[in-house]
């Protein structure tokens, strides 16, 4: 019975995105929020129901595993690159560190001094800001930070997740790219994807052309992520994520090179469903019922500080250093909430060639993480 349910659920989160999408293309309110933003509430709608909470447990452990590390090259295969690439990720990742050291560093004089081992909670939220969960569980472990500090740190990191991306892609997408001055430009320059979103790509799928691309598309795929996890077996388990988005994204990058592989139509969409299955998955882990906001609101708000003011932070530097708008807004996704969430802010902002920048960027804070959260210890600590 208990085989039967995992089934049904799996084919559940897997087919709810496409009526999700269905949806958002005949409901104009539906379609301004978009299919990422429905599905992270209907995400947290099902996480939260005490029958399926328990059983979804397990999916929500294998499903984004499998769904990321296959969306990421068919995302990458219809991109066009440049040399510019490389100074421009310099400059996020310059900039996205200043902007976290500065926010966590102002939010430990605020609220940090009245959470316990406050100190050591700001070098944990500096790796997880600028890395992801990976930094901020082996800082934990560095650290020898109490269990149950540890669950509050995730437990309010969904959370202040959900905020900042309603904020980011609700409304945050079109106010930075006025603010920077790039709103026309942007709204000529997406002009044929969103036509190509509104008549519905995904009917293609299911004729017999379709069918064979997707093989293809598939099979290339597979031998992407097979390549990729056999680079990483030489390393230690503490640098796997590392290596292997890194050779995710390279790798899907080299195929991009290849005629053959680029004018694969259809594999954007399909790693993007992918993504929106993510989505989905990611949005039931937020548990309410584990939230203690009387008994932690300094932590809380130490954390929302960080956050937010690193944002506010990082749009100013990298608009001083001549960074375009979509290339810091997904470098702070990265930063923020890990590399696994960048195809996720590309699908929101319709822009795919910013894929990129945000994985080169959240490989940076991936591999420097760790380091930066030790140092912000230290230095507060010292406070």
């Amino acid at each position: 019975m208990t085989t039967i349910i995992y089934i049904v659920l799996t084919i559940l989160l897997c087919v709810l995105p496409a009526g999700v999408v269905w949806l958002c293309n005949r409901s104009s309110i539906l379609g301004k929020l978009g299919p990422i933003m429905v599905l992270y509430a209907v995400g947290m709608v099902l996480g939260n129901i005490p029958v399926l909470s328990s059983y979804l447990l397990p999916l929500q452990d294998v499903i984004p595993n499998v769904m990321v590390p296959l969306a990421i090259p068919m995302m990458l295969y219809g991109c066009a690159f440049s040399r510019r690439e490389a100074g421009l990720q310099l400059k996020v990742v310059v900039s996205g560190f200043l902007s976290v050291f500065v926010a966590v560093a102002v939010g430990y004089v605020l609220f940090g001094h009245n959470v316990t081992e406050g100190a050591q909670v700001g070098g944990i939220i500096s790796g997880m800001y600028t890395g992801g969960t990976l930094n901020a569980a082996a800082l934990q472990a560095i650290f020898k930070v109490k269990s149950e500090v540890f669950i509050l740190i995730n437990s309010y990191d969904i959370i202040i997740s959900f905020i900042y991306f309603v904020f980011l892609f609700s409304f945050g997408i079109k106010l930075f790219r006025w603010l920077y001055g790039e709103g026309k430009m942007h709204d000529v320059e997406q002009e044929v994807e969103l036509e190509q979103s509104e008549e519905n790509p995904y009917r293609e799928l299911f004729t017999a052309e379709g069918l064979r691309q997707v093989a293809k598309i598939f099979g290339v795929t597979v031998l992407i992520v097979a390549l990729s996890a056999a680079s990483t077996l030489p390393f230690s388990q503490s640098w796997f994520m590392v290596i292997f988005i890194l050779m995710l994204t390279t790798l899907g990058v080299l195929a991009s090179f290849i005629k053959r592989v680029r004018t694969m139509s259809l594999s954007y969409h399909v790693g993007m469903y992918f993504i929106y299955i993510f989505s989905l998955v990611i949005a039931s882990m937020a548990d309410f019922s584990s939230l203690d906001l009387k008994a932690g609101i300094n932590q809380l708000a130490f954390m929302a500080f960080a956050v937010f003011i690193s944002l506010m932070l990082h749009a100013v530097m990298c608009r001083v250093m001549k960074v375009d708008a979509d290339s810091m807004m997904i470098s702070s996704v990265a930063f923020i909430n890990s590399p696994p969430f960048v195809p996720m802010a590309a699908v929101a902002m319709r822009n795919k060639r910013a894929i990129v920048t945000g994985l080169g960027a959240g490989i940076m804070g991936y591999a420097l993480g760790n380091h930066f959260g030790v140092l912000m210890a230290e230095l507060l600590s010292g406070m």
